[in-house]
C-alpha cells in the first residue's frame, strides 16, 4: 500500500465538489466506497446508494462559489487516511455557509475511495 501526498487526496476531494461531477453517477460511484457514509452538515446520516442518487438530481449552482481552506491528512492506518479541511460556500444572493469538514479515504486496489464523510456548519472559523 502506498502512502498518498495531500496534494492527491486533495484533488480526489476537490473532484467531488464540482458539479458536473456530483452529477456524473459513474464518476461518483468510482469515488466512493461500497460502504460509505455520510453525516451530512444537517446532521441526516447518508448511504453510498442515498447519496448517489441525490448528488445525480443536484441542481446546477453556477453563481456560488465554494472556497475550501486549512486542508490537513493524517494516516490513521496502513491504506486510509483522514484528511480534514474548512469550506466556505458563497452563494449568489450573498448568503455564506461555513463548514468544518472531515473525509476518511481508504485505498482499494490501486486507487484511494472516500468510505466516510462529515459536514458541521460553523458560524466563523477559529
Amino acid at each position: 500500500m502506498s502512502i498518498p501526498s495531500l496534494a492527491e487526496i486533495v484533488a480526489l476531494e476537490e473532484t467531488l465538489h464540482r458539479p458536473e461531477v456530483r452529477r456524473c453517477r459513474q464518476t461518483v460511484e468510482n469515488l466512493i466506497a461500497e460502504d460509505f457514509m455520510e453525516i451530512g452538515a444537517s446532521g441526516k446520516i447518508y448511504d453510498r446508494r442515498a447519496i448517489i442518487e441525490l448528488l445525480a438530481k443536484e441542481p446546477a449552482l453556477p453563481d456560488d462559489v465554494v472556497k475550501s481552506m486549512n486542508y490537513s491528512l493524517k494516516m490513521i492506518s496502513e491504506g486510509s487516511v483522514l484528511l480534514t479541511y474548512e469550506t466556505e460556500r458563497i452563494h449568489a444572493d450573498g448568503l455564506q455557509r461555513r463548514a468544518a469538514r472531515s473525509s476518511i479515504w481508504v485505498q482499494t486496489g490501486s486507487k484511494w475511495q472516500m468510505l466516510f464523510h462529515q459536514a458541521t456548519i460553523r458560524l466563523s472559523f477559529s
